[in-house]
């Protein structure tokens, strides 16, 4: 058994860049809502059109948020604050309940039309770690994780899930704050501290240090991994299967 296993209880899983090869997509999504609605307000105030940009706008502002979070944050980055609107909000309207259900629009169709691809490292890890009897849970912003698990086929790998719905049912905090983490580990009857958070996201590695958890590690996909460090992982990889040997775990 690797001494990942040996030393910790549980592991708990962000979806998206973790595990599922979808941050690209909700990145395209997030751009393809921001710059319509830019071109829109630059239309109608005269000011000049600065377009959402990749990565920087979508890893400081949107990545692993609750989707109408990310809205917000990213608007009163540009200096546009919005009314929050109510649920049934659709996507045509000002607000940023409205703004948030077109991304997820725009999301949903790019998957419709692309697939969803897993990471073959975390699949590995998942399945070590169930093997030998570790406890596993997914903690993921998006409402949309249960129907991409299932769409993957990985949905019965987990003892336990915290998805934006579940976040929004049970009132918990987003991410940085480490409320969903929390909420899984507490699912899964272990301690904090006991339990690895495994995070892509700036926001997510936040909430596993805020969240006093026994190991963070920081999962690069895509050349953040100092910018994961200086959040607060204990570790980052670019490999999940590094950590089923790996000696500084």
């Amino acid at each position: 058994m690797g001494s990942i296993l040996e030393r910790f209880d549980a592991l708990l899983f962000d979806l998206d860049g973790v595990i599922t090869k979808t941050a690209a997509v909700h990145a395209t999504a997030w751009k393809q809502l921001f710059d319509e609605f830019l071109r829109q307000e630059s239309a109608a105030t005269g000011e000049p059109f600065q377009p959402f940009r990749l990565p920087q706008d979508y890893l400081r502002h949107v990545d692993g948020r609750r989707r109408y979070d990310g809205v917000d944050a990213f608007l009163r980055s540009r200096g546009i604050e919005l009314p929050w609107g109510s649920p049934g909000d659709g996507p045509d309207q000002r607000t940023v309940v409205g703004l948030g259900n077109r991304k997820d629009h725009f999301f949903l169709e790019a998957v419709e039309r692309h697939g969803v691809e897993t990471f073959d490292d975390a699949v590995v890890l998942l399945d070590e770690a169930r093997r030998h009897g570790r406890r596993t849970a997914v903690v993921s912003a998006s409402e949309n994780c249960d129907a991409i698990l299932r769409r993957v086929g990985l949905i019965d790998r987990f003892d336990a899930r915290v998805t934006g719905r579940e976040a929004t049912a049970w009132q918990l905090a987003g991410k940085p704050a480490p409320d969903t983490f929390l909420k899984a580990a507490d699912l899964l009857a272990t301690p904090a501290a006991r339990a690895i958070v495994l995070e892509d996201a700036i926001s997510g590695v936040e909430a596993g240090r805020n969240g006093g958890f026994g190991l963070v590690v920081g999962v690069d996909r895509g050349g953040a991994g100092e910018a994961l460090a200086a959040a607060g992982a204990d570790v980052v990889v670019t490999d999940l299967r590094a950590l089923l040997d790996h000696p500084a775990v």
